[in-house]
């Protein structure tokens, strides 16, 4: 469990209901005040079955145990906004907004991203189609992602409704307009094992720290750890969110920062190699994680959320669709070999 320092909070969903009970808006109370404070959070509660994550897991194990050569016959594009596919060991490189290509390359040479990833989203997105492999390859792929996808919604649309009844001025039922799920994602993340004394050095790396860009992204992860926060209370400082069984992280994106003319926070976050075990000798351990982004829908217009700017507090961003911003940040944080 995490320690009583770690400052990531946990909020029950168990009495949510339809959103309609004075337990519902406690809850949402609790959960704005989180998203305002610190931008991450373990959600509980939730409803979703363990055995539905332990399926999505397994399917996930699978999909990386396949040899390279198969994996490849669903390659992620060559555009960094088509996020949809197969990117191999090393391909990746994340950084938090960095546009120049020189730097860029600089980054790749040293601390390289050491995870393979297969990204998927809703069939009904026309500019991302999904990148599937053959089902002779692995038999029941297309069907649980997409399953498990509609799962994640009613999740999200759950979670959004509670943060507009703890957000002043916020009609209870906003996000849900924005938000048909067509652009979300799901991606499965495969960090192999590797001796510790690459990523002591550096020269290997997990994830640099980055914000997400969306509206939230829920988070699954394995018993492995590795996953730290940057700490509200001290810039810089990162603290881990270790994994907790029955729990989903759950984290603001940029995109929702900026829509809240950022009253809510988008928290700096990484992926480092696991805390070692007694076991563990000179390897690191594997590890799997599955996050499920959010995103508005890419034509929609979005302003600053109501109650959140004033005569006193104008308004910082200019109007925007989420299409323009999402790739822009995809540009600038997804960079390809």
């Amino acid at each position: 469990m995490p320690s009583a320092d770690s400052a990531i909070p946990f909020i029950d969903f168990s009495e949510f209901g339809d959103g309609t009970s004075e337990a519902a808006k406690r809850i949402g109370t609790q959960l704005y005040t989180a998203c305002r404070d610190v931008g991450f959070l373990y959600i509980v509660g939730h409803g979703i079955p363990q055995e539905s994550i332990d399926g999505i897991f397994d399917m996930s194990k699978r999909f990386f145990a396949l040899p390279y050569d198969v994996k490849m016959t669903a390659p992620h594009p060559k555009e960094a906004w088509h996020h949809r596919g197969y990117s191999g060991i090393g391909v990746e490189q994340v950084s938090q907004m960095v546009f120049d290509d020189d730097k860029i390359e600089e980054m790749r040479g040293k601390g390289a991203d050491f995870k393979e990833s297969y990204d998927m989203g809703s069939e009904d997105s026309h500019k991302c189609p999904n990148v599937w492999l053959e089902d002779k390859y692995l038999p029941g792929l297309r069907s649980t992602c997409l399953g498990f996808q509609e799962t994640c919604k009613k999740l999200e649309s759950k979670v959004l409704k509670a943060l507009a009844l703890g957000m002043p001025g916020v009609p209870e039922n906003f996000f849900e307009e924005y938000h048909s799920g067509y652009d979300n994602q799901l991606r499965f993340l495969h960090y192999p094992s590797a001796p510790r004394k690459v990523f002591d050095s550096g020269e290997k790396g997990r994830i640099a720290a980055h914000t997400d860009f969306g509206t939230c992204t829920f988070l699954f992860q394995d018993d492995c750890g590795g996953l730290e926060v940057e700490s509200p209370h001290n810039p810089g400082t990162f603290l881990p969110a270790p994994p907790v069984h029955g729990a989903i992280v759950f984290n603001i994106g940029d995109f929702l920062m900026r829509w809240s003319n950022d009253e809510l926070k988008s928290t700096l976050h990484r992926v480092r190699a696991p805390p070692p075990r007694a076991d563990d000798g000179e390897m690191t351990r594997e590890r799997y994680s599955i996050p499920y982004f959010c995103s508005a829908d890419p034509e929609r217009v979005i302003d600053a959320l109501p109650g959140t700017y004033s005569e006193t507090r104008p308004k910082k961003y200019a109007p925007i669709t989420s299409r323009e911003y999402i790739t822009m940040r995809m540009n600038a944080t997804y960079a390809k070999y």
